[in-house]
């Protein structure tokens, strides 16, 4: 496995780690209706591709095989992080984790904070962060709770 940065190109692959991560592996938590609602299949792709760009996430890399994405802010926070459900539960995470970790330590940052699905949630208090708050955001008319997780560095 493969940490790169992001490359130009890598928009509509990511697109389809972050449906598959929603889609496949969300759904254990969250109803067919919140998923929709999160992760809906008609999002426009250049809107994708511009939030996906100004981003800059690391991906994953399994022998070409984008497995999972993830990224960190210069303020420490992690807007995307995903892996698809082909990828779930093979360590891509922990590598993408160590990166963001890495990355925090290159730019000085102190702290990491994310809005955290529930089906994530267990996998970022394993690496160290805690729930601060539990939030109920609505998108596209529907709650899709999450909780907002920090880690001191």
């Amino acid at each position: 496995m493969n940490i790169r940065r992001f490359n130009i190109g890598d928009e509509a692959t990511l697109f389809k780690v972050f449906l598959s991560a929603v889609h496949e592996v969300a759904s254990a938590d969250y109803t067919a209706e919140q998923i929709q609602a999160w992760a809906p299949e008609d999002i426009s792709p250049t809107l994708w591709a511009e939030h996906i760009r100004t981003l800059r996430p690391f991906v994953a890399d399994i022998d070409g095989d984008i497995a999972g994405y993830a990224d960190v802010q210069p303020n420490g926070y992690i807007d995307h992080f995903f892996v698809s459900g082909s990828h779930a539960r093979q360590g891509v995470g922990t590598r993408l984790m160590m990166r963001l970790h890495e990355e925090a330590r290159l730019l000085g940052i102190g702290e990491l904070t994310a809005d955290v699905s529930k089906t994530a949630e267990p996998f970022f208090a394993l690496h160290g962060f805690h729930v601060e708050e539990r939030r109920y955001p609505v998108r596209r008319g529907v709650m899709i709770p999450n909780a907002l997780m920090r880690k001191a560095l």
